[in-house]
């Protein structure tokens, strides 16, 4: 648990896309920040449904430009892909994880739960470069695709600023 800090301006573009319409008036609808706030977290618990992230009791609140989400979840890397959704939304410069593992009953599970260190994608990186970087083998960027999916749909679809899970090879 703890603060993930991201590129604000940096990521899929999710918020405000529904409220375009103008009302009988013609004119577009305020809101209040609180409003704005509430609307960001319904769209953000969208997108991590939409993704299939599993995810028991999914809550997300936005205050400004923080993210926080809470809930339970059965693996580390479930849990680490919730909060890369998250703040790999533009307008979400941090995300206040408060989210719980719950489950961990085998070794393998265990082996499973080594944390991953997040990597901020720059100007010219591939996945196989990030792969040499973290793992000393251009080939093993598959790995970093796959700890990365469903965020990520094609490897050679990164982009600068954007947050991706390096996993433990351990």
């Amino acid at each position: 648990m703890g603060l993930f800090n991201f590129i604000k301006n940096a990521g899929a573009k999710i918020f405000g896309r529904k409220d375009k319409k103008a009302d009988a008036t013609g004119q577009a609808p305020v809101y209040t920040q609180e409003q704005l706030d509430s609307m960001k977290a319904d769209e953000l618990i969208g997108l991590v449904k939409g993704l299939g992230l599993k995810i028991d009791t999914l809550y997300v609140a936005v205050e400004d430009d923080i993210a926080t989400v809470a809930g339970e979840t059965a693996t580390l890397s479930e849990k680490e892909k919730v909060i890369l959704a998250i703040g790999n939304v533009t307008g979400i410069a941090q995300v206040d994880d408060q989210i719980k593992v719950v489950g961990v009953e085998s070794e393998e599970a265990v082996i499973e739960q080594a944390e991953s260190v997040f990597h901020t994608v720059v100007s010219g990186d591939s996945l196989s470069k990030i792969s040499k970087k973290y793992y000393g083998d251009y080939m093993k960027y598959m790995i970093i695709f796959e700890a990365n999916k469903p965020m990520l749909k094609d490897v050679d679809l990164i982009y600068p600023g954007q947050v991706l899970r390096i996993p433990s090879l351990a």
